[in-house]
């Protein structure tokens, strides 16, 4: 699905919720818009969001494991981050090892999560997909959390 034609969904309703969102920021631009839109939509539907940094893009599924580990509570979990291809194939690593990490950690544990890594060939389709406009990635990965949460709670999870 591209960033043009994709559904605009709001968040639901949930009052209280708390979201860790770990982010690698080495595009800072491109992550902080993404951050910027996550807690917009988190505020709209009543959460608060706790913000954690990581060197990269390969340590997101880590700190997920550490945060779920750490007893602390959150109800739901945004990751963000920004992988650029480059000129070697460290991306088609790192992008592979990313994805399958917090994918294989997402099944085996059921968390609420939303996983927003960008996975582009320029920074220029990175840029458009961090803008403060309905087409913001980190707005669709707070989204698609709460929505976990949300059947979460509807299936007596959380």
């Amino acid at each position: 699905m591209s960033t043009a034609d994709a559904p605009e969904r709001a968040a639901p309703s949930l009052p209280g919720a708390r979201l860790l969102l770990i982010q690698a920021p080495y595009y800072a631009e491109v992550v902080g818009g993404m951050r910027a839109g996550a807690g917009r939509a988190a505020t709209e539907a009543g959460a608060s969001v706790e913000v954690a940094d990581v060197a990269g893009a390969f340590e997101l599924a880590g700190a997920l494991r550490m945060a779920l580990a750490s007893g602390r509570g959150w109800d739901a979990y945004v990751l963000l981050g920004c992988v650029v291809k480059g000129e070697t194939d460290h991306y088609d690593h790192i992008c592979r090892q990313a994805m399958a990490g917090v994918g294989r950690i997402a099944a085996e544990t059921g968390c609420a999560l939303g996983f927003g890594l960008l996975t582009v060939h320029t920074l220029d389709q990175a840029l458009a997909r961090s803008r403060d406009d309905r087409h913001n990635k980190g707005a669709e990965a707070a989204v698609a959390a709460l929505m976990q949460l949300a059947l979460r709670r509807r299936w007596g999870l959380a």
